[in-house]
This record gives structure tokens, sequence and C-alpha cells, in this order.
């Protein structure tokens, strides 16, 4: 629990969120939202454990963009793609358990747009990206528009996501 309150200070920090922000224009800050980790836990654990899940926990307004906490399950049996969003949502990881190599940047092998008319762009693979290894604890800032793809996991892998959103095109889940 101590290390998801502390990620979420880190992930605040990260997307420009300040714990005591002054009013503007005499506007009363809005109410801070909570997320607690047993919440993010046995959201994870009702995912599908066949297929690559990646949905909101709660995604709220901030006063002008949005910022939403995924959880995601990606068991080692599915294929996984790499992927590039066409936006400018800012994707935070923070890995919960198991561990992978995450590569990021590079170009995209094999692209395919998903669907045709959307924002996704698939490929089967990174080449000239930049690799780490992952693990629990561990926080992974990806910036809209940049390539990604989870490689060499060594079994299942859940893990958080905040996205900052700053085109409001996620959609509130209070």
């Amino acid at each position: 629990m101590q290390k998801i309150t502390a990620c979420a200070i880190v992930l605040a920090s990260a997307i420009g969120v300040s714990a005591q922000a002054p009013p503007v224009g005499g506007t009363p800050p809005l109410p801070a939202t909570d997320v607690k980790g047993a919440e993010i836990k046995a959201f994870i654990d009702k995912l599908p454990k066949n297929a690559i899940s990646d949905l909101p926990i709660r995604t709220v307004d901030v006063g002008g963009y949005r910022v939403g906490v995924y959880g995601v399950f990606r068991p080692k049996s599915v294929k996984q793609d790499a992927i590039l969003h066409e936006v400018t949502t800012t994707e935070v990881y923070y890995m919960l358990e198991g561990a992978a190599t995450l590569v990021t940047g590079g170009t995209l092998v094999d692209q395919r747009r998903e669907p045709p008319t959307g924002t996704n762009v698939r490929g089967s693979r990174i080449e000239g990206g930049v690799s780490r290894r992952v693990v629990p604890g561990d926080v992974v800032i990806i910036p809209g528009r940049t390539p990604h793809w989870w490689t060499d996991m060594d079994g299942d892998i859940r893990y958080m996501i905040v996205r900052s959103d700053p085109s409001n095109r996620i959609p509130l889940k209070p």
C-alpha cells in the first residue's frame, strides 16, 4: 500500500499536478480523487486472464484536462504488438507485478492502423528503440506519439497507467 501511495506522489509530480495549487481567478480548487491500492488490485484481479486488458478505474477532470487511472493485465500467452498512439496523451506506467522488457521509441515494423480510422498504429515489433527491464515498483513515462512494446515477459504482468490527457479525449469515469 505504501508503494502505491508513494507512486501517486511521483505520478502527480510527473504530470504536473500540485497538491496545493492556488485558486486561479478566484475559482476554488477541485477536490482530490482517491484510488486506493486495494481497489486497483481488485480491479485488475477481475480482468480476463486470456486477453490483454487496459481499462479505466477512474478518470476525472482536473480543470481543463483529464487524468485517468487504468488497470492493465497482460498475459504472457498473448501476442504483444508494438503500438503508437497518435495523440498527445502521456502515459505513466507503474509496474505492480511481474517483469518484462519495455521498448520505447524507434520505428514500428509491419505497421497497420487499428481500427482503420483510429489513432492507434500497431506493429509486429520496434526497431531502433530503447529497451529497459521493468520490475515491480518501476515507473516509465511515455509521451504521446511514442512507440512502445512489451517483450521478454517472465510471465503475466500487472501494472497501473496514469494517463494525462490535455485533449480531453478519454471519457470521464468517476
